[in-house]
């Protein structure tokens, strides 16, 4: 499934998009160079699930940040760039996150790819020459 976004004043109809493809899956590894619009677009997904945080953030040096959706269901956002080792990430619970039946967002999965579970969706956003981005599930 693909999605494209001319700019950012289309990034909430991309972000509905993104929700509504989901469905039931909820573990989401965020694939893109540095600068594709990662982080932007986690964040206004976790707006448009309700996650009332006055700023959303990457987690670049916390790793993980927590919120909660508007029905009650918590949703991480994790940013594994700062990983230099997989047992940094398994000291920081990363197994009770993915089986909480939360949202799991996370950019630079491939730093962790060993310990990402079977159903993890993977998620590529591309920055295209005409400056749009693609998203592709």
């Amino acid at each position: 499934m693909q999605f494209k976004a001319k700019d950012l004043s289309e990034l909430p109809a991309m972000a509905d998009a993104f929700i509504e493809a989901a469905g039931a899956d909820r573990i989401f590894a965020f694939n893109g160079a540095m600068g594709a619009g990662k982080t932007t677009l986690i964040s206004e997904i976790c707006r448009r699930l309700g996650a009332e945080e006055d700023e959303l953030v990457s987690p670049t040096f916390s790793i993980v940040n927590e919120y909660t959706a508007a029905d009650g269901t918590p949703i991480y956002h994790f940013d594994f760039y700062r990983i230099d080792d997989m047992r940094d990430a398994l000291d920081l619970g990363l197994e009770e996150y993915f089986e909480s039946g939360g949202w799991c967002f996370m950019e630079w999965p491939e730093k962790v790819a060993p310990l990402l579970p079977e159903e993890t969706v993977e998620v590529t956003i591309e920055e295209l020459p005409d400056s749009s981005r693609l998203l592709s599930l």
